[in-house]
């Protein structure tokens, strides 16, 4: 059962998007045609390093990390790192990573999955990828998969914008971005209003979108992984510096995107000192529950 021991006075920074590419055995997350093509697309060296290296990884830098992988078996059809063992195996660097579950929308068990993680094995929230995963978040089938997910009170990153998974294969691998166009949740934002929404990654071709969205709903942030910062469009980094400063989150993509490189080059954005902190570190503080108390599923929830 996981359960945090971050000192939170202590961390530099908390990376909030950072995937779990192999699992026991060396099985990894993605088929191997589209591990390759994600490599190329990324000009990655193809490193998938084990929880226990990222938690290292991050020990070393004094910086805390969300960790998790992409459960897409009915779409990919290849099977999953298991989100339980993401979990297990982070309790064991507890004082570094913060694992988030994550569950195929069309598993008929879906709904007790995402009970099971959070309650029996301590996730402290999911991530979803739509264009992956192969499902629209606005579809009415699936409204009893976010409420559930907001009974649960855990926050949840959502894959927005272009994805390096897929690009450069003929058709993309068939994934259709469309789905991972952020308007599709402002449904699900609007109408789970308690449930925090995580956009992943600067929501291109959809940036303005994004922001509009933030700025609306007080239950969306932002995350800036996926893109090395001197990339981002200028609008995000307006907002990240002013009216959206209480919801954006640094995350990198790692291993995709390094955060030594990520750091570099935020160092170099337009960014007040004052702010700067919030980004880093305060704001995923508070959206994680790790300060004050963290927030617990509540058990009439199950």
């Amino acid at each position: 059962m996981y359960r945090p021991e971050i000192d939170v006075d202590a961390v530099t920074a908390v990376d909030t998007h950072v995937h779990v590419e192999v699992g026991d055995h060396g099985h990894c997350s993605l088929p191997p045609d589209l591990a390759a093509a994600a490599a190329k697309y990324f000009r990655t060296d193809g490193v998938t390093p084990d929880i226990a290296s990222i938690a290292q990884f991050y020990r070393e830098r004094s910086m805390a990390a969300v960790v998790f992988t992409v459960d897409a078996e009915h779409q990919l059809g290849h099977p999953p790192i298991p989100s339980e063992q993401v979990v297990e195996q982070a309790a064991d660097h507890a004082d570094v990573l913060v694992p988030f579950g994550s569950v195929d929308p069309h598993r008929p068990d879906a709904l007790d999955r995402l009970r099971s993680l959070a309650f029996d094995h301590g996730a402290r929230g999911f991530k979803l990828h739509p264009t992956v995963q192969g499902f629209d978040p606005s579809a009415p089938q699936h409204r009893p998969f976010w409420a559930a997910l907001a009974d649960l009170g855990l926050p949840v990153v959502v894959h927005t914008g272009q994805t390096g998974i897929g690009a450069g294969v003929r058709g993309g691998h068939g994934f259709k971005l469309r789905y991972s166009d952020p308007m599709l949740l402002d449904d699900v934002a609007a109408e789970f209003p308690d449930l925090t929404l995580i956009f992943a990654h600067p929501s291109v071709p959809w940036q303005d979108e994004a922001i509009s969205i933030a700025t609306h709903k007080a239950n969306v942030a932002i995350d800036l992984s996926g893109w090395r910062p001197k990339y981002f469009p200028p609008a995000l980094v307006r907002a990240a510096d002013t009216f959206l400063r209480h919801q954006v989150l640094f995350a990198s993509d790692f291993p995709l995107i390094h955060p030594d490189v990520w750091m570099k080059d935020f160092a170099n954005l337009p960014i007040r000192d004052e702010v700067r902190p919030l980004i880093l570190r305060d704001n995923a503080l508070r959206i994680l529950g790790l300060r004050p108390e963290p927030t617990e599923p509540t058990e009439e929830n199950r």
